[in-house]
């Protein structure tokens, strides 16, 4: 690994961003990070096993003063967190009965900001899942940008922003290209990690899955 993308606050630009990453490694994490392909792209957490991951995981961004958004389920928005959890760049999404075009619309509205990057958890949960949520795929697609594969990894206490892919459109090789990199990133929970694959698309005559 290139020491050359080891963060360290003396090389920060502000005081804030020198405090997160000053509490980060206080915490014994290091952090490495590699300049940004462009403005727009999906950012992809992996593996996603405990709460404390979203703690981990805003003292990054601070470190880096990026307005780095995040996607997460709609019901976390409501009540008097709401406005704390989008103050930090929270963008609230229905996981059931999403409208048509959903994904559509999330690009444009990427495309349609100077600086964009949305951070996506494809396991969709912290529980074992058996395959990872295909969201992010198809909006990087449908949005024609880069992903930036983040890795948690608790056995070495660092978490890396420094591999970027940009995808080609075959699910078989993009997934292993994925795979490749997040090789030996272990959670804090390993046990809770699923395996780096995406769900076959559904059958066309298969039933509609009833809301909630």
């Amino acid at each position: 690994m290139n020491d050359d993308h080891l963060l360290h606050p003396a090389s920060l630009p502000t005081w804030g961003q020198r405090t997160a990453l000053r509490v980060l490694q206080l915490l014994g994490w290091r952090m490495r990070f590699r300049p940004l392909p462009g403005p727009h792209g999906i950012a992809v957490v992996y593996p996603h096993t405990s709460n404390l991951d979203f703690f981990i995981g805003l003292l990054c961004k601070w470190s880096m003063g990026l307005p780095f958004r995040w996607l997460a389920k709609a019901s976390l928005f409501r009540g008097p967190t709401g406005a704390l959890m989008r103050y930090w760049g929270g963008l609230p999404v229905e996981r059931r009965g999403a409208p048509t075009g959903a994904t559509e619309r999330l690009a444009a509205r990427i495309h349609s900001a100077d600086w964009m990057w949305i951070v996506i958890t494809p396991e969709g949960s912290r529980a074992r899942q058996p395959h990872w949520k295909s969201g992010f795929y198809h909006l990087a697609l449908a949005a024609k940008v880069p992903l930036l594969l983040i890795a948690l990894d608790f056995s070495k206490k660092e978490i890396r922003f420094v591999d970027h892919l940009q995808l080609t459109g075959d699910q078989a090789v993009d997934m292993a290209a994925i795979a490749a990199v997040y090789q030996g990133a272990t959670g804090l929970y390993p046990d809770q990690a699923g395996p780096i694959t995406l769900a076959p698309p559904r059958a066309a005559d298969a039933p509609e899955r009833r809301r909630a």
